[in-house]
């Protein structure tokens, strides 16, 4: 069946206003590329729900734009702390104020006054349109063609041709559907009650997050705000209690002052990762790709990964040339990634309840142990976001090597200006070296159309020399998203394999492709 053309054409539709689809609209608008978000509520949700970043999401957050807002709503955290049934500490995984990325390792924040700060943004950008009070039927994607996105509102149905989807529309994700993905199920599924209060009281805390490794009544606690705090406890079947029973030990006794309970929700926690993110232009991105239990804050953090690995090849291919290949890197780069943070997420999860089998006992003795390791406990603080495996994007990785890594993000002075380095950067690729570039190396820059820096001159007290020290590099290449492509090494000319990762780049292919659609029935034939 051939759709007749009776809509509009944009270059990217975004199903979902999250934050996740917010935060990509954003970025792509940062890089000239419009949009329209498509969600089903007219405002925010008000409740609360995600309450952690870390500082590289904090990073992420600046460059769509939104970093000073958010600094603004947040409060910085200590970090984790695993206690016994009796609340003694087993264990704390220590978060700096100032980490790799320039920003507090841990951050607490309100999801709505997030929501509302990326909103405001998504409003000042003509190069977004939220259309709120909306449902989308259908998502009709082609590989070769744009792809036709059906959805009501109360003036009837309408259809949007879109060069690009992005499914950010959650864990009862349509998208998913659409591209016929289904669930890996990786072994963890809980119910939780979930309780966010309101009170001045002096409600006992070490700002930051606290779980209770308790296998009759586990739990996680955390500072939200400033007079808000949020409770989450795994129940036994039947087992009610009243809110005030439950959160009794980290309140001063007898306390009998103000106390709101904002919410109190039941929600499954579960482990899951979408078996397909993509079908030619249609992407899955945060819940709809993957679903992480919130034992270790990173559930809506790799939802915004998804968003800045995506949106930089996907404005590139769009406007600039870039070959269809770099989109094959989205899935392969995050997939691994989400993976592993999920896998974390569960570890976590069983130390915590013990899990409930006879070999439970013997868990919690080990996890004690090893709790008193520093090393052990050290490495898993710092692995929430190890290096993106080899890849098209990555060359391969050495031992102790740069590639795959993040830069680092420090005070730099440009032009009498002191100012962060992602801001001189800008949104492109970047050759960093430890001198003034030689001629191939000024060369290759020519060629892709960017800046050799020497980092001796950014006056950013040496922390770019040292990190390139570290990683035995005379140059790197950085990506748009501050990832390290590819590496000079110390004593080396020229960057390893360049015409390999060169090619995805630019293309000598239209950037857009021809205007064609299939019915999603015969898509689903030959692609399943």
């Amino acid at each position: 069946m051939i759709f007749e053309r009776n809509g509009a054409d944009v270059p990217v539709v975004i199903v979902g206003a999250g934050p996740v689809g917010v935060t990509a609209a954003l970025l792509l608008a940062r890089r000239g590329v419009r949009s329209v978000v498509l969600e089903r509520h007219r405002d925010i949700y008000p409740l609360p729900r995600a309450g952690a970043y870390d500082d590289e999401v904090r990073r992420i957050l600046q460059a769509a734009g939104v970093g000073e807002e958010f600094a603004a709503i947040a409060r910085p955290a200590n970090g984790l702390r695993l206690l016994d049934a009796r609340h003694r500490v087993m264990a704390e995984f220590r978060r700096t104020e100032h980490g790799l990325h320039g920003y507090p390792q841990t951050s607490m924040f309100d999801q709505p006054e997030l929501e509302r700060v990326l909103r405001d943004a998504l409003a000042r950008r003509p190069e977004c349109e939220l259309r709120g009070g909306v449902e989308v039927t259908g998502i009709g994607p082609d590989t070769e063609g744009p792809v036709r996105v059906t959805y009501r509102d109360d003036d009837g149905e309408h259809h949007l041709w879109a060069d690009a989807v992005l499914g950010c529309d959650g864990a009862g994700s349509l998208t998913r559907q659409a591209i016929g993905a289904v669930w890996e199920d990786l072994r963890f599924e809980e119910r939780w009650t979930v309780i966010d209060v309101r009170t001045t009281a002096d409600v006992r805390c070490w700002e930051g997050v606290d779980q209770v490794c308790d296998p009759d009544r586990p739990a996680t606690f955390v500072r939200i705000g400033e007079d808000r705090y949020r409770w989450e406890f795994r129940l036994r079947e039947g087992a009610e209690q009243p809110v005030r029973e439950l959160v009794a030990p980290w309140l001063p006794p007898s306390y009998d002052g103000d106390f709101e309970v904002i919410r109190e929700a039941q929600y499954t926690f579960r482990a899951r990762v979408a078996d397909r993110w993509r079908i030619g232009r249609v992407f899955l991105l945060g819940d709809a790709a993957h679903l992480t239990p919130p034992f270790i804050g990173q559930g809506l953090c790799s939802g915004l990964r998804d968003a800045y690995n995506l949106t930089w090849k996907l404005a590139r291919v769009l406007g600039q040339g870039g070959d269809e290949r770099l989109l094959d890197t989205y899935e392969s780069e995050r997939k691994p990634h989400a993976r592993h943070v999920i896998r974390l997420a569960v570890v976590l999860g069983w130390a915590m309840t013990g899990g409930q089998d006879g070999a439970a006992a013997i868990r919690r003795r080990l996890l004690a142990a090893a709790c008193r390791i520093p090393r052990l406990t050290t490495a898993a603080g710092r692995d929430l976001s190890p290096p993106l495996a080899t890849g098209l994007l990555v060359r391969r990785r050495l031992r102790k090597g740069l590639a795959g890594t993040h830069c680092p993000r420090p005070w730099i002075t440009a032009d009498g200006r002191r100012s962060r380095l992602d801001e001189v950067l800008g949104d492109s690729f970047t050759i960093l070296t430890t001198a003034d570039p030689w001629p191939s190396l000024n060369a290759l820059a020519h060629a892709l159309g960017v800046r050799a820096i020497p980092v001796t001159g950014l006056g950013d007290d040496g922390t770019l020399a040292a990190w390139l020290r570290a990683g035995r590099a005379d140059a790197v290449l950085l990506r748009p998203d501050r990832v390290v492509l590819d590496v000079v090494p110390a004593g080396g000319q020229d960057f390893t394999g360049t015409a390999a990762w060169a090619s995805l780049l630019h293309s000598i292919r239209s950037p857009h492709p021809p205007r064609r659609t299939v019915d999603i029935s015969l898509l689903r034939s030959v692609t399943r």
